[in-house]
């Protein structure tokens, strides 16, 4: 029975990708923990579900030519090294004793707020009116802007899994406000898997791999994503996400606060 919940979950957050663009383990990581999943598990697992099913994509749109390598590796300098840190000192700096997973569904709860405020400003940031979010500072040193904001996004992505598709998205868009929006889905995905791949195999050195689990959410998912991607030009988007958005925010508050 738990194989079978595994598989229908990643066939329904598979759908939710391939029609919204969002969703992946802003809906999964939730949904396990919901499940009775540890918060632990579901997180490290999620994390390496995220880098194989995101390294097909990448693939994808680097033979594309979607992906600006040079801001993925600003990304990376900051996010990589961030995200080894974070599970550094959880192997080694917090007693075995201690159980560190209420302070993952805390950062899990609030990384969930963010993504929802992020999914319903997505219109805004990919229109004309973002230009007015892009002061000269930022144009100046947009580069070494990436770098710091990849030392946060590796450090909350290793906690919570949550953060490296939709808010590394947000940021490419404000920090680059005339690229082109393939080739910031291109560089999001680019940077997505190697940091969760790093983040993903630091929870695997800490045992926090549940492997049925992993193979009944890839089994779900990756025919889900290929089929719903094929009907999301019938389904009206600005329907879909207002409902994903709200569904993250009640999740998210629920872990924050309850």
């Amino acid at each position: 029975m738990d194989l079978i919940f595994y598989i229908f979950v990643g066939a329904s957050v598979g759908a939710a990708v391939g029609l919204t663009g969002v969703g992946g383990g802003s809906l999964m990581t939730p949904l396990l923990i919901l499940w009775g999943i540890p918060e632990k598990i579901a997180i490290g697992t999620d994390l390496l579900y995220a880098a194989a099913t995101k390294t097909g994509a990448m693939h994808s749109h680097n033979r594309q030519g979607n992906i600006r390598w040079s801001l993925v590796l600003w990304l990376a300098l900051g996010s990589i090294p961030a995200s080894l840190a974070t599970n550094l000192v959880l192997t080694y700096l917090i007693p075995p004793d201690l159980d560190y997973g209420p302070t993952l569904t805390k950062t899990l709860g609030a990384m969930l707020i963010v993504t929802a405020l992020v999914v319903l400003l997505r219109p805004f940031l990919q229109s004309e009116g973002r230009e007015r979010l892009k002061t000269a500072w930022i144009q100046r040193y947009s580069g070494p802007v990436s770098l710091v904001a990849g030392i946060a996004l590796g450090i909350l992505v290793t906690l919570s899994s949550v953060g490296a598709g939709a808010f590394c998205a947000a940021l490419l868009m404000v920090l680059h406000p005339k690229m082109p929006s393939i080739k910031v889905v291109g560089t999001d995905i680019g940077h997505a898997v190697p940091l969760t791949l790093v983040a993903g195999m630091g929870h695997m050195w800490n045992g926090n791999i549940d492997y049925q689990l992993l193979a009944g959410l890839l089994l779900g998912s990756l025919p889900a994503v290929h089929y719903s991607s094929k009907l999301a030009n019938r389904v009206p988007n600005n329907l879909l996400q207002p409902i994903l958005s709200s569904l993250l925010m009640i999740i998210g508050l629920k872990f924050s606060f309850f």
